[in-house]
């Protein structure tokens, strides 16, 4: 099963920050996360149906909900690997995703 991609609203802000070669980079692994959106080893502990992608060589991470009720894949946080970004998607993990 195909999920559809979606942002909650301040992760939308974030992407559109991004630099073009490092949204390429996450697109490329989206692409293959909304088909099979759950990777066991990528879970984020202790936030239910969340989980990480992470681009090592530039420190950037994205963090999205799996959500099953909509067929969705939505992204609540993007950011650098200090920390910040987790508990930024913890905060908006309830979050609806923006329409496009």
């Amino acid at each position: 099963m195909t999920y559809r991609l979606g942002f909650v609203e301040d992760a939308k802000k974030e992407w559109r920050k991004l630099a073009p070669d490092i949204k390429q980079q996450f697109r490329k692994i989206l692409e293959r996360r909304i088909e099979t959106p759950r990777v066991e080893k990528h879970r984020l502990a202790g936030m239910p149906d969340c989980y990480k992608i992470k681009l090592r060589t530039v420190g950037y991470r994205l963090a999205y909900k799996v959500v099953d009720e909509t067929v969705e894949v939505r992204v609540i946080g993007i950011g650098r690997r200090d920390g910040e970004i987790y508990s930024n998607a913890t905060e908006r993990q309830g979050k609806p995703s923006v329409p496009k």
